[in-house]
């Protein structure tokens, strides 16, 4: 793997922390199971896009897509906790339906961003493009973990984290679990639509096809973050969770990079089903280290 090729693992790892971020905040604190990610990470794009298009300063377009992506958690929490959805049928709905809005807001599948200005222009030049684009979004990165560092060691964030372990316990904890579940979801989905502003600027383009698969990769960095880095503070699961991203995407890299992949047919055709794999092998990796500890303590 060139130099290259690393860093641009590197920078989409970084991007894809921001989304195991939000996936971290629905699937583990909140425990609800959200497919909106695979809409708002394209929504957060779109509104971006347009906004830089239109001549809004690229870090502006930026807190325009998070509050764009806030508000699509706020619709699926609200379909949920008002209406009694089922929560990943809610979540669903909410996907299906973005798909129609971001097309509308961008107007057609796919809008050319090149030649715009982006919250890399100031900084990158033609010689340090390659790696400065990974300050830039680590920079990001960093904001947001040190604020969900602090968010969730503040009374509103140790309620919501109750209210995901022990939903009824909350609530008898006099806990508003309604108001913790649409607060939480909103933050989830606001740092994935950041994740999707941050990756159309890097691309050159937005396109209405970047989601699929989103909540799928979010998923996995969560798991193998939390397989490599076990942890129960707070600073050190959002961290892990943010390696396990960017590992991620280096085994994305590497497997696509591989001559011994390639030489049994393997190609960049195969990205999905590589994924898939990759995600399968996450999964099962937390059973087969619980069984070795297992048989160890039993020797």
């Amino acid at each position: 793997m060139s130099l290259i090729a690393f860093f641009g693992a590197l920078e989409s790892g970084l991007i894809y922390g921001l989304v195991a971020l939000g996936v971290l905040i629905s699937f583990r604190t909140l425990d609800f199971p959200d497919l909106t990610a695979d809409g708002s990470f394209p929504l957060g794009g779109a509104v971006a896009g347009v906004a830089i298009i239109a001549g809004i300063n690229p870090w502006l377009a930026c807190i325009f897509a998070m509050l764009a992506g806030s508000a699509a958690g706020i619709v699926t929490a609200w379909l949920h906790v008002k209406l009694g959805i089922l929560q990943l049928l809610a979540s669903i709905l909410v996907m299906v339906a973005l798909y129609s809005v971001n097309l509308r807001i961008m107007g057609a599948p796919n809008l050319p961003l090149l030649g715009e200005p982006s919250v890399f222009t100031s900084v990158v030049t033609q010689d340090n493009g390659f790696w400065m684009r990974c300050v830039v979004i680590g920079v990001v990165v960093l904001i947001a973990k040190l604020f969900l560092d602090w968010f969730f060691s503040t009374e509103t964030g140790l309620s919501m984290r109750a209210t995901g372990s022990n939903l009824r316990m909350a609530q008898a904890q006099g806990i508003n679990t309604s108001w913790m579940t649409i607060l939480g979801m909103a933050i989830s989905n606001g740092l994935i639509a950041l994740a999707g502003a941050l990756f159309v600027q890097t691309q050159g383009s937005a396109d209405i096809s970047i989601g699929i698969g989103t909540i799928v990769i979010g998923l996995a960095a969560v798991i193998i973050g939390e397989t490599i880095i076990p942890a129960k503070r707070i600073w050190l699961i959002t961290f892990a969770v943010i390696i396990g991203a960017i590992l991620y995407k280096l085994f994305i890299q590497i497997a696509l990079s591989s001559d011994t992949l390639r030489s049994i047919g393997f190609g960049s055709q195969d990205l999905n089903l590589i994924t898939a794999l990759l995600v399968v092998i996450a999964l099962v990796l937390p059973q087969v280290k619980a069984k070795i500890l297992t048989k160890r303590h039993n020797h």
